[in-house]
């Protein structure tokens, strides 16, 4: 289908769904996660051949951990879901109300945004968590996944249009766009008049390129060069354990630490406990400091020395780049450099220095004695995310239903005229 019918089509459907009540909505989702029950064989069917496809065409395997979809991780889409149906309707919110001196009446209130986009890179996950956020908050929903998920896409859409069917939903609200060419992604940047606002969700190329061609607004999803900074005065056993989680757990997701800074007075109890635990696990780019202080390096230890261009790297991948820092400022100025507004992280019992970090560290999230993997919507508790906001502008941090309204003025009056 071209994408100008597309376009159209997602238009009145969404004009549709915002008449709908959270009722109605919360039935068609209900419908949905039974959709993805029903067909949960045949997306992972799909799934393992673009995973086949994608090991053939030697993807990094951090990366293939990003695509790939097994029985947990399909339950984790329809917890999500479930958890988008329980939360409240944002549509129709008053967030103010008050009474001009002329007695007209006047209310602030929640309403869609109207058409959405998003363009994001093999995370069959993504299809389902923006549908369902887009759905309750009224927003009709353009999806361009990558080529990698193509097959895992296009089962995902299935089931969900079979269940919006089923359910009394809408099921013209969500799409496709599944050619794989750079021209439909230019076509929907430049789809003025038609798109509301998309969302770029994936590396650095795509998110710069959305940003510098788009013709219509964007919600700008950034790159996660996180850091953990280990002041002089943190538990070192705690410290070892939120490392190693923040490295290790998903090392291709955004929120994963990709540097971490040491106080001096932390070198000598860290640096052999970490190198310990990540030995055969991760490679370490250490700076000269902190690559003394590991002494005689653990069998199976990665070690290289770091280069400046590590400091701005995000490696999506089992590396860790290590770096020494004198003060707290030292560490606060580094992040604030080399970081991307992500999440930023400090391990410290100092509450003063705490808070110093907190107060000048420029982040969407900012963690104290925690690692930066809970930065996403599930662990937040808004149930799916449509990505993770580093601007300032409209929404920042990850983004549940709140991220996909706006406001509406609502005037009452009784046949006032402005003087």
């Amino acid at each position: 289908m071209a994408l100008e019918t597309i376009f159209d089509s997602l238009k009145k459907a969404q004009a549709r769904l915002a008449l709908q009540n959270r009722q109605e909505k919360d039935a068609a989702l209900r419908s949905v996660i039974k959709a993805i029950e029903t067909g949960r064989g045949t997306i992972l069917k799909a799934n393992t051949a673009d995973v086949e496809k994608a090991r053939a065409g030697g993807m990094k395997e951090a990366l293939i951990d990003r695509l790939l979809l097994n029985d947990e991780r399909v339950n984790d889409i329809i917890e999500g879901i479930d958890t988008v149906i329980r939360q409240d309707d944002p549509i129709g919110k008053i967030r103010a109300g008050w009474v001009l001196p002329n007695g007209i009446q006047v209310e602030q209130t929640t309403v869609p945004l109207g058409v959405a986009a998003i363009i994001y890179e093999s995370r069959p996950n993504v299809t389902a968590d923006a549908f369902s956020l887009a759905y309750k908050a009224g927003c009709a929903i353009l999806l361009r996944g990558s080529s990698a998920a193509l097959e895992s896409n296009r089962a995902l859409v299935k089931a969900i249009r079979d269940g919006l069917s089923a359910g009394g939903g809408i099921p013209d609200a969500v799409a496709l766009a599944e050619s794989g060419s750079r021209d439909e992604v230019d076509e929907i940047l430049q789809a003025r008049g038609k798109i509301d606002v998309v969302l770029p969700r994936g590396g650095k190329d795509l998110i710069r390129r959305v940003v510098d061609n788009a013709r219509i607004p964007v919600i700008e999803t950034g790159q996660g060069n996180c850091h953990i900074y280990v002041d002089g005065s943190a538990d070192i056993p705690n410290a070892v354990d939120i490392i190693e989680n923040a490295k290790l757990q998903r090392p291709g997701a955004c929120n994963a630490v990709e540097t971490l800074l040491i106080h001096p007075k932390a070198l000598a109890a860290l640096m052999p406990l970490v190198s310990a635990r990540l030995a055969g696990k991760a490679e370490l780019r250490c700076d000269s400091r902190s690559k003394a202080a590991i002494g005689a390096p653990p069998q199976g230890l990665a070690l290289r020395d770091a280069v400046d261009g590590d400091w701005e790297t995000e490696f999506l991948d089992y590396i860790l780049a290590v770096k020494t820092v004198d003060t707290l400022e030292e560490a606060i100025a580094h992040i604030n450099r080399y970081g991307t507004k992500h999440s930023e992280a400090i391990l410290t019992k100092d509450l003063k220095a705490a808070e110093e970090f907190e107060r000048q560290v420029d982040a969407a999230c900012v963690y104290v004695n925690a690692s930066t993997r809970f930065t996403d919507g599930g662990q937040f508790g808004f149930g799916a995310e449509l990505g993770i906001s580093t601007q300032k502008f409209h929404a920042r941090g990850p983004m549940g239903l709140e991220a996909l309204t706006t406001i509406k003025y609502r005037i009452h009056g009784s046949g006032q005229i402005r003087p």
